[in-house]
Order: structure tokens, then C-alpha cells, then sequence
């Protein structure tokens, strides 16, 4: 279920890089997850807020002010087809594409069909998109930190960035990333930059809760699978106050 997911992402994704103005980071193509109606968002693609949002749990696209289209049993053409007919009924006046710039951690191609096979599956993951914004606006409240928490398309985490206003110039990334190459489970991060430049992490001390990562990804991460909202804020400011040191 989470390549699917991951999938009908870049649907929103594109439909940003089709109406919305390009901005140099790809922030234009991030997106939102709204907790209630557990469902991902674009930003406003036009004047009159219209966003293309995918309800998780309802399997389904929908314009935020037009129609809906359900997924399962659908293959890619037939979603873009539809994307590209509503979006002009919705009153887009621009052609919506499908056109990704970067490569996904899995084969698809215009056959990949989507399958509501796993609900209970599926319930875990929005589950898990509800902590991860639970807990990192507990936790940038509780720090005093401003950021927004958006989902970025590409490698599918949810995400806040800081830039530390404490002379330092240092920066923090944090979030929620879905299984990779660094631990092959949903697993909190942080991790400290300055410039571009990643933090070293091989002399910080044993947390206690979660690791640090000394190798490609320098920083720390936690489990996200077992993990309650407590937790992760802790693992968060534990290792966030380690950065400030």
C-alpha cells in the first residue's frame, strides 16, 4: 500500500508543477496532510484556493471544489486522463501533465493499476501521517521553533525545516521518513546542517531513546512503528538539544 500511496502523491505533485508557479526548492510541489479528513492537499493552485486533494481512507481524487474520482481498479492512464478533463471543468485554464523529474523507489509505468486490497494496512499509514504531525508540532511549540510540516513528494517524508536564530548557523532538518536504504521501517529523524553541509554526529552521546547515524545520513532516528507521541517529542528534543551544544 505505500507505493501506491506514494504514488497517488505525485498525482497532487504534478498537478502543482502544472498550475502553480515554480519555485527554485520544489516547494510548489509539496503537499499537506490534513489530519481530519485524513487526506493529502495540494496548495492553492489558483486564485479561488481550489487544491486537488486525495482522501486516503476513501481511496479517491477530488477537487477541493468539483469532482471526485475513485481509484481502486483504476490504472495510471485512466487517472491522468481524468486529471486532465476535470482539471478544466474545475477552471484550470492550464493543460495539466504528468511529467515527474525525478525517479521513484519503484517500477511503474503506465499500467500500474491501484488496488484497495489492504485497509487495515492502509489505516497504519494514515495512523502514522497523524503522528508525525502530532508530534512534530508538539514538538517545534514546545521549542519555540517555526516551521512549516509538509510532505515532500520525492522521498515521500513528512517534514519541517529550521534555520536556528542563535548565531550558530545551523540549520535543522526533522520528520518522518517511509522505509529506506537508513532503516527499513517509518522512523523519525533529525539532523543538523551548516551551510549545505551535514553536521558530524560520531562524537554525540547515546540517546535514549533511538540512534545516531554516522555514514550517508548523519543524525539521529527512532522507530515510528511503536512509537507514541511522547516518545518521538522526546527523541526530538533530546537529540535537537544535543545540536545545540
Amino acid at each position: 500500500m505505500n507505493n501506491q500511496i506514494h504514488f497517488i502523491s505525485q498525482y497532487l505533485a504534478t498537478a502543482a508543477k502544472s498550475f502553480v508557479a515554480h519555485r527554485a526548492d520544489d516547494s510548489h510541489t509539496n503537499l499537506g496532510f490534513d489530519s481530519e479528513t485524513r487526506s493529502l492537499e495540494t496548495w492553492s493552485l489558483n486564485n479561488n484556493g481550489l487544491k486537488l486533494i486525495f482522501n486516503i481512507t476513501e481511496f479517491e481524487l477530488k477537487w477541493s471544489k468539483g469532482e471526485s474520482f475513485q481509484l481502486a481498479g483504476k490504472t495510471h492512464t485512466q487517472v491522468v486522463h481524468w486529471l486532465q478533463t476535470s482539471s478544466k471543468l474545475a477552471g484550470l485554464n492550464k493543460p495539466y501533465a504528468f511529467d515527474l523529474h525525478y525517479d521513484l523507489p519503484f517500477e511503474w509505468d503506465a499500467n500500474f493499476s491501484f488496488k484497495l486490497s489492504d485497509t487495515k494496512h492502509l489505516n497504519e499509514l494514515v495512523e502514522l501521517r497523524i503522528l508525525a504531525n502530532t508530534a512534530l508540532k508538539a514538538f517545534l511549540k514546545m521549542e519555540n521553533l517555526q516551521s512549516d510540516i509538509r510532505i515532500w513528494p520525492h522521498h515521500f517524508d513528512t517534514g519541517a525545516f529550521v534555520v536556528l536564530e542563535d548565531g550558530s548557523g545551523k540549520s535543522i532538518g526533522l520528520g518522518m521518513a517511509i522505509p529506506d536504504t537508513v532503516v527499513d521501517d517509518h522512523y523519525f529523524y533529525i539532523s543538523g546542517y551548516k551551510g549545505h553541509d551535514a553536521l558530524d554526529t560520531h562524537s554525540f552521546p547515546k540517546l535514549s531513546s533511538g540512534e545516531w547515524k554516522t555514514q550517508e545520513f548523519k543524525g539521529a532516528v527512532l522507530m515510528a512503528s511503536n512509537s507514541t507521541e511522547q516518545q518521538a517529542v522526546q527523541f526530538l528534543q533530546e537529540a535537537f538539544h544535543t545540536y545545540l551544544k
